[in-house]
């Protein structure tokens, strides 16, 4: 049996990258799943995808900026398969052409980036909560960021909306723990997903690289495979956690790098 057998997941953003990858693990885990995204015929495309590999998926058009289009969502995926068990808000970003450090912040582009990444998680997790309360608890899952863990030079609304994101996870799950319902956040570092690929060049990829403990960056099937451990009874125990999937990039200091010099040359010894 699967590991999420029986359970009913929807994620917001499940079209493309991180999200559909999430998507077709818990398919595969045996969960029905529904994919929102706001290019419908993505989400629909992409649920097409899981179906034919035996899973079972259905796609639906979602606006992460409209609390009605959440609500709708979320309502028809208990419509479609009766109940709900593991809500993924997944949807997110800001554009960093405009969000950059805080004298040259465009704050149109500020509000735009709380309203999608913080109010959207908001409102996805109270739309959620009466129907996982009803199914006897659940899991919910929001995405941060390492972004919402330290400072940086660029993205400083990014980094704000993902820290709220990160706080709002801690206090869903003392407010509802008492139902068993739980609420993790999962804060991943460079991913190789389509967006990298597109808006960073190869030696800013490779810069990234370089600062992680493992000598790569992560695909999404990484950040896919800590969402339905999160998902699953297997965490049953563990709520109010930020699970960061980085490849070890926010692990060591930011000098660690240059005290490497100060070891031993092995071929002295």
């Amino acid at each position: 049996m699967g590991r999420l057998q029986d359970k009913v997941a929807v994620i917001t953003g499940g079209a493309s990258g991180i999200g559909f990858a999430a998507a077709r693990l818990m398919a595969t885990e045996g969960a029905s799943v529904v994919i929102g995204d706001l290019a419908e015929e993505a989400a629909v495309d992409a649920a097409g995808k899981i179906t034919e590999a035996g899973g079972q998926a259905v796609g639906m058009a979602v606006n992460a900026m409209e609390e009605a289009s959440i609500v709708a969502l979320v309502d028809g995926a208990v419509e479609r398969f009766g109940a709900l068990h593991v809500m993924c808000n997944h949807v997110g970003g800001s554009n960093p052409r405009k969000d950059l450090d805080l004298l040259r912040l465009d704050m149109a582009e500020f509000d735009r980036t709380m309203q999608l990444n913080v109010r959207s998680t908001l409102v996805g997790a109270r739309a959620a909560l009466p129907h996982l309360i009803a199914a006897g608890g659940g899991s919910i899952i929001n995405t941060a960021s390492v972004g919402g863990l330290s400072g940086d030079f660029l993205q400083v609304a990014y980094g704000t909306a993902k820290a709220a994101v990160i706080r709002m996870t801690q206090y869903i799950a003392t407010q509802y723990g008492a139902q068993y319902v739980r609420c993790n956040a999962v804060a991943p570092g460079a991913i190789m997903t389509p967006a990298l690929r597109d808006n960073l060049p190869a030696e800013a990829i490779e810069s990234i690289r370089s600062h992680n403990a493992l000598p790569f960056i992560g695909d999404p099937e990484d950040i896919a495979h800590a969402m339905v451990f999160l998902a699953s009874d297997e965490s049953r125990y563990l709520t109010g956690q930020v699970l960061t999937v980085d490849g070890g990039m926010s692990s060591h200091s930011s000098i660690a790098e240059d005290r490497r010099a100060l070891l031993p040359d092995p071929a002295k010894n």
